[in-house]
């Protein structure tokens, strides 16, 4: 860091600042105060993306002084070391309620009900974790399904005379004896009731709280059987069950031997049954998780990435495409996505489902049988049925709606980039459009920032029709790179999408675009490297494994935390990838490595003195 001033500040005012100065910067990027003082965390993700752009020499813009390849890595080396100054924090937990998926789920778990009594809830609005507000009309909704779970499992209220179901005979045990101390027997049966429900040992004031409720009910004549009825109705509306919550703890500090940043403490060992449990099951921990919580065993990161290769291993798992990996590629968005219904009827609610499990059924199996994540990109075998067979020109060959697995001959299809459930949702509702297509794959695939386009610049469609007669869809969308604030951006994203211009709009093969021109799929990016057909693209996508590898990581190790990563995440991120790499990108050491990381498994009790740290 000492050679700051003398060569990196020099570097940054020769190449950059003529753009990124003070007066109307370039893409929103003002360098002059990051310059002045470089050091503080929460300049930590303006660097990273400096460097991202000079590395791929995306930057400066071709038309601009050039720095030397020396240069580029004397910048790139300097960014990488100001990791070394980042302090150890894991981030505040983020308590989060349980999303529609996962309360279902779990109340399928503990009473045996279908998952679909939540499906009335409403959908959560996901990024990095998603809003966990609860408003009246949502808790009157909670009240609602409680009372549906509990007439589907305990029968109707008031049903005296009748038998316990064997639901209720689980849940309650039998009837205390009427020599029993009813209050007592109601005290046990809360204490277990909240165990199962809050996924972890009740506090004394919890089981008391719902003691108290018994007893209203008691008191008002209602028989034992219902007031132990209305206990659970409480449980079941408690943010305890709700909420993924940390445990309330004492703040002893558990740096790891560096400086804390504040209160820093592990999980305790049920909290982190269930934050693992919910990451890849959307759903409460099973008996072999809980009983290895209640011995104390689980933080140990041995046996706790055992219980994630088993969990992983179980069908449940595929809760871990349904919320991280769909909403990571996108695909979340297909059924609701709009075509044009002349142009593409074959777009059906069952076309569209089968897009879905294709690209599900290869992320579960790259998961499951622990393949290289460069299968993503490049594999030779599909997932299809006979309707998404007839999208790959393969009639015939598949019969029925049953997806299977199917080998593929062409070299051109094979990875997430070409399944036709990823070219629809990067369409047009009537076109193609490369420049989403090659936004998508620097965006989702190889983690790279690409800031929104300028105000001023005209969508395609209202281009001079007059001058656009003649010309194919790739000649309309390089006119962009006639305006200089579009140029840098679209010198990577434009070729990238061209390369996959044979797809349509639904992922059928295609020689000619829509205006009948022939398909030219050729292109070179900012490094020099070139294709000429969807096959070449995908091998220099997968070349960048590096790349692949760490934005995965950083995504699901958000999706997992629920927050945004930054500051030491950083180098958590650094250190999983180097394991990562060194077991051959395999993808369940990348899962492993996220659970058993340092923010997954350990909390800050309180925001530091600099508010702004860690965004």
């Amino acid at each position: 860091m000492r050679n700051y001033k003398s060569q990196i500040a020099t570097l940054f005012r020769t190449y950059c600042m003529s753009c990124h100065g003070e007066e109307k910067p370039k893409g929103g990027l003002r360098l002059k105060k990051p310059l002045e003082n470089p050091f503080p965390p929460y300049h930590a993700g303006i660097w990273k993306k400096v460097a991202a752009k000079v590395k791929s020499q995306e930057m400066p813009p071709d038309d601009a002084k050039q720095p030397s390849d020396e240069q580029r890595k004397q910048i790139t080396d300097w960014v990488e070391g100001l990791k070394c100054l980042i302090p150890k924090d894991p981030g505040l937990f983020v308590i989060r309620r349980l999303s529609k998926v996962e309360y279902g789920n779990t109340l399928h778990d503990l009473f045996g009900v279908d998952p679909q009594v939540a499906h009335d809830l409403p959908d959560e609005v996901f990024g990095a974790g998603y809003t966990n507000t609860l408003s009246p009309s949502m808790m009157e909704q909670y009240l609602q399904v409680a009372n549906e779970v509990l007439e589907k499992c305990l029968g109707p209220s008031g049903a005296s005379g009748s038998p316990p179901s064997e639901v209720e005979l689980r849940l309650f045990g039998p009837a205390p004896s009427k020599k029993a101390d009813a209050k007592e027997a109601a005290r046990k049966t809360a204490r277990s009731l909240a165990r199962l429900a809050y996924r972890r040992p009740p506090t004394d004031a919890e089981v008391d709280l719902l003691v108290r409720v018994f007893t209203l009910a008691s008191d008002q004549g209602k028989s034992h059987r219902d007031s132990l009825r209305l206990m659970l109705k409480a449980v079941l509306v408690s943010p305890q069950f709700l909420f993924i919550t940390p445990r309330e703890s004492d703040k002893t500090g558990d740096s790891g031997g560096a400086k804390p940043v504040a209160d820093i403490v592990p999980l305790d060992d049920h909290q982190l049954a269930s934050r693992l449990s919910y990451l890849l099951w959307a759903t409460m921990p099973d008996a072999e998780l809980s009983a290895l919580a209640d011995d104390g065993k689980l933080r140990d990161p041995a046996v706790l990435a055992a219980q994630a290769r088993r969990l992983l291993a179980d069908p449940r798992s595929r809760a871990l495409f349904d919320g991280f990996g769909a909403q990571w590629l996108g695909l979340d968005k297909l059924a609701g996505k709009t075509f044009d219904p002349e142009k593409f009827p074959q777009m059906t609610p069952e076309l569209r489902t089968a897009m879905y499990e294709e690209v599900r059924l290869l992320f579960e199996s790259i998961v499951r049988e622990n393949l290289s994540l460069e299968t993503f990109i490049e594999s030779d075998h599909a997932f299809l049925n006979e309707e998404l067979a007839a999208v790959y020109d393969l009639q015939g060959k598949v019969v029925g709606p049953q997806m299977r697995k199917v080998s593929l001959a062409d070299a051109n299809r094979g990875g997430i980039l070409t399944t036709p459930g990823i070219l629809a949702v990067s369409s047009f509702p009537n076109r193609t459009s490369p420049v989403n297509r090659g936004l998508w794959v620097l965006e989702q695939v190889l983690g790279e920032h690409v800031p929104p386009p300028p105000a001023n610049v005209p969508p395609l469609e209202n281009q001079d029709k007059a001058k656009i007669a003649t010309m194919t869809l790739r000649q309309r969308t390089e006119m962009h790179r006639a305006n200089p604030a579009c140029a840098s951006c679209h010198s990577t994203l434009d070729p990238i999408g061209f390369g996959l211009e044979n797809f349509d709009a639904i992922g059928r093969w295609r020689d000619k675009d829509d205006t009948g021109g022939a398909i030219d799929a050729t292109g070179e990016l900012p490094d020099g490297s070139r294709f000429a057909t969807p096959t070449q693209l995908k091998r220099i996508i997968a070349g960048r494994r590096d790349d692949v590898c760490r934005n995965l990581i950083g995504k699901l190790l958000e999706y997992a935390l629920g927050r945004q990563s930054g500051g030491y995440d950083e180098i958590v991120i650094d250190k999983i990838a180097k394991a990562v790499g060194a077991d051959e990108y395999r993808m369940q050491t990348l899962v492993v490595g996220v659970v058993t990381s340092y923010p997954f498994t350990h909390r800050r009790l309180s925001t530091p003195g600099d508010a702004s740290r860690g965004k």
